[in-house]
């Protein structure tokens, strides 16, 4: 331990979740909607996924990419929400520094994977509705192979170096105490005493080439996909187009709009409370995977189909 203008700086091995800050008195009823939502996002995204996996007539891209997408979820989900609720509820909040690192790769991994797969679902609803000729030729099982390794490994490398700035720059910290409930990259970085520059700027980085492309593309093809719906001469076709997208236009909004208030307020949201930003920055990894299920499960005729013959069925025996 050293002392710098009277303050202690020590490199932590164990570091301690403070969770919401100004909200520890009633953090237990708040670990309730948040279990419940997990709990949920469970049950139904892997219900999408045995309806997905067992269904040959869903062995396409865009239910292959449905799938992974539930599967992300359910992963993101539970890398955050039992240590959450091991604060909340069972007074448990300390991590050892390596543990939550490797939380801290896990969530912002998943979080890429996940911005990953909104992007190759933009992009089959932009071949299949603007090329719909040649979208089975496209998007052939190789293709689909490829995207999914590839979205999976680019946040899993960028993320490392994340990490290894950390590890190897960072030595000296003012506390242990994060105030959060959960690893996060800038949450961690703010309590060193050290210059931090480098590790912004290439948290900046890793979130434009991630999050930023992937939304800056997103965002093109839809423009693209409403320019040809919108050409169509049937009223009919222009409905059906339409109704293809709405889930995903739905899970976008929903993602990306919160994904920017967190990474915003981080940086710049000083005249935010910290309990409001923490709490919605926990909301932004819990309610997507909570959301996601019930948006591709009402909007998607044939996944409501599935669902509704499997438990009828259940019924019926």
């Amino acid at each position: 331990m050293l002392i710098t203008n009277g303050t202690a700086v020590f490199m932590p091995s164990v570091l301690t979740f403070i969770g919401i800050p100004g909200l520890e008195p009633v953090q237990y009823w708040i670990g309730i909607p948040f279990c419940a939502m997990y709990v949920i996002a469970l049950i139904g995204n892997s219900l999408l996924l045995i309806i997905i996996v067992s269904e040959p007539s869903l062995h396409e891209p865009m239910y292959i990419f449905l799938g992974m997408l539930g599967a992300t979820d359910i992963a993101l989900s539970t890398s955050i929400v039992p240590k959450m609720l091991g604060v909340f509820w069972f007074h448990i909040p300390e991590i050892c520094f390596d543990a939550c690192l490797f939380q801290m790769w896990l969530i912002h991994t998943f979080q890429g994977i996940e911005s990953g797969i909104l992007l190759a679902m933009a992009l089959d609803r932009y071949v299949a509705i603007c090329y719909p000729l040649r979208h089975a030729t496209i998007f052939t099982r190789q293709l689909v192979t490829n995207i999914g390794v590839g979205l999976t490994l680019r946040p899993a490398v960028l993320v490392i170096p994340c990490l290894l700035l950390i590890k190897c720059r960072l030595k000296l910290y003012r506390t242990k105490l994060i105030s959060h409930t959960y690893c996060e990259h800038m949450a961690l970085v703010k309590l060193a005493t050290e210059d931090v520059y480098i590790n912004k700027i290439y948290g900046l980085f890793g979130a434009f080439f991630v999050g930023g492309l992937d939304f800056i593309f997103i965002t093109l093809s839809y423009i693209q996909i409403f320019i040809t719906v919108f050409q169509l001469p049937q009223k009919e076709a222009r409905l059906k187009a339409v109704n293809t997208c709405i889930p995903h236009i739905c899970v976008f909004c929903q993602f990306y709009f919160l994904a920017f208030f967190s990474f915003f307020t981080h940086r710049s949201g000083s005249y935010i409370p910290s309990y409001i930003h923490i709490t919605l920055s926990s909301l932004y990894l819990l309610v997507p995977p909570f959301l996601n299920p019930f948006i591709y499960g009402v909007k998607t005729k044939h996944i409501r189909e599935k669902v509704v013959k499997m438990f009828c069925s259940k019924d019926q025996t």
